[in-house]
């Protein structure tokens, strides 16, 4: 791609950007939300038609695309949603996709079942053809979704954000894959956030930034601090959390707390002013306890202390009047209304506060939303707009707001950097840390080692629903929680 220009009205998204993937090769296109990354795929897919500037594919110039001429060509992308029928099983949607292309108007199920075979056989992938796709993990739809690219012929596989939603075991299956991939020939272009992700799977990298190229090169030399300032115009450093006003009796604390087949005998306690980190892998039990600390999730033995009082935790509704926020793994199905306004977000947990006996004021919605769109930096020109509309990071400050503004005393914090760019990801951490110093009681669950070393002042490692370790201070160290954790 030669000098690509892009335009949607007032807004320049692409200024004559070059871009090139080599054969046999992974190039990461790297930079922060908005920098232009999906315009760019969006051109090389056909969806969007460039303003200006050439595209080549195969030496050859490529004068016009449509999304079928891209598939035509070899070129396939999958988006971080996967374009999955989940009601329908695997079978059908590895077949679908050619039954389409090729206008057949009836099914044939032997016929689909040679589709699906050829198509799982092109990894060595195995799985059971009747499967529901919305029954599977992430990590299984991923690889069904790379299946039925290369049903196509694929030469140039686009992935954007693959890793987003998956454990570290089954980044590295999908990396594996990958590999399989460029022993083939076929090229990636593999679209992430995550800075050691790119350094292990990529050959060459692209960086963008507003819009622009400001490094294309080889990922082979080139420094962490280098990339970091590359993508964001700053230089970031790790910030390690200090405590600064730990309360000297808890304010939570839980003893022997067990649910049937998620966790068992869950016993911890968490002071005011901590971050309290819970790390583990897929299946640890660590999402459970988070829903059961905030009433969706009931436990069927054990007891929940706040401030030396029993209490129980039966419903969101409940955990809210104890002043328990939840900031949950996905933000887009579980944290926002992403149609609805991001002031008509911010308010959603305060609506009875602000409401007039249950009449609601839209300047007086506006007016608190804006106090909390000013403290957190959200970047919109208007808080009237949906909240669909922001960066990944933007969203998240969102949901922080709408439980900060009910003056909450605990907090916990599920994945709160899933999907953000490590712009964003710092200005997140940093907003926990002044939380945190300021008295309230966090627990920050992540399987990133890196974000749980950096914030937290104590760690629980759970493993196969139980609590295997236990850390504070030095200790808290990547390779001592990995060592626990394997």
């Amino acid at each position: 791609m030669k000098g690509i220009d892009k335009s949607f009205g007032g807004t320049h998204a692409l200024d004559h950007v070059n871009f090139a993937v080599k054969p046999g090769r992974v190039m990461c296109l790297a930079g922060e939300n908005g920098c232009g990354k999906s315009t760019l795929v969006k051109i090389i897919s056909g969806v969007y038609t460039k303003d200006e500037g050439e595209v080549y594919f195969e030496d050859k110039l490529i004068e016009h695309i449509t999304p079928a001429d891209a598939t035509k060509l070899g070129i396939q992308v999958i988006y971080q949603d996967l374009s999955i029928f989940p009601n329908l099983t695997v079978r059908e949607n590895l077949a679908i996709n050619s039954e389409i292309l090729n206008n057949r108007r009836f099914v044939n199920r032997k016929r689909w079942d040679e589709t699906a075979k050829e198509a799982l056989s092109k990894i060595g992938y195995d799985i059971d053809l009747n499967a529901e796709m919305g029954t599977l993990s992430i990590a299984d739809k991923q690889l069904v979704a790379i299946c039925r690219a290369l049903l196509f012929n694929a030469k140039l596989i686009i992935m954007d954000e693959p890793t987003t939603s998956l454990t570290k075991r089954e980044v590295d299956a999908l990396f594996k894959t990958i590999r399989q991939l460029k022993e083939t020939g076929i090229s990636i272009m593999f679209i992430g956030h995550k800075l050691e992700e790119i350094f292990e799977i990529g050959d060459d990298v692209c960086v963008m930034r507003n819009g622009k190229n400001v490094f294309l090169g080889t990922t082979e030399g080139l420094q962490r601090k280098d990339l970091i300032y590359y993508m964001t115009g700053r230089e970031i450093n790790d910030d390690f959390f200090v405590p600064e006003n730990i309360s000297e009796e808890p304010i939570l604390e839980v003893e022997h707390l067990t649910l049937n087949n998620k966790y068992k005998d869950i016993s911890f306690k968490l002071h005011k002013g901590e971050i309290l980190g819970i790390t583990g892998l897929l299946g640890s039990g660590r999402t459970e306890l988070a829903l059961s600390l905030f009433g969706v999730e009931h436990p069927t033995g054990g007891t929940i202390r706040m401030s030396g009082k029993e209490i129980k935790i039966t419903s969101p509704t409940k955990a809210k009047a104890l002043k328990i926020g939840y900031l949950p793994e996905d933000r887009r199905t579980e944290g926002l209304c992403m149609n609805q306004a991001i002031d008509d977000n911010i308010q959603l947990a305060t609506l009875q506060e602000i409401s007039n006996h249950g009449v609601l004021n839209q300047k007086t919605i506006l007016k608190h939303a804006q106090k909390w769109v000013d403290k957190f930096s959200i970047k919109t020109d208007d808080p009237r707009k949906k909240a669909e509309t922001l960066s990944g990071g933007n969203q998240q400050k969102i949901v922080l707001s709408k439980w900060l503004a009910t003056n909450l005393e605990i907090l916990v914090l599920n994945g709160p950097t899933v999907g953000v760019d490590i712009g964003a990801k710092q200005d997140i951490h940093h907003l926990v840390h002044e939380l945190a110093n300021d008295g309230l009681a966090v627990i920050m669950i992540s399987d990133d080692l890196a974000e749980v070393v950096v914030n937290c002042s104590r760690v629980l490692v759970m493993k196969a629903g139980s609590i295997v370790g236990e850390m504070e201070g030095k200790e808290i160290t990547e390779d001592n929680i990995r060592q626990i954790i394997m």
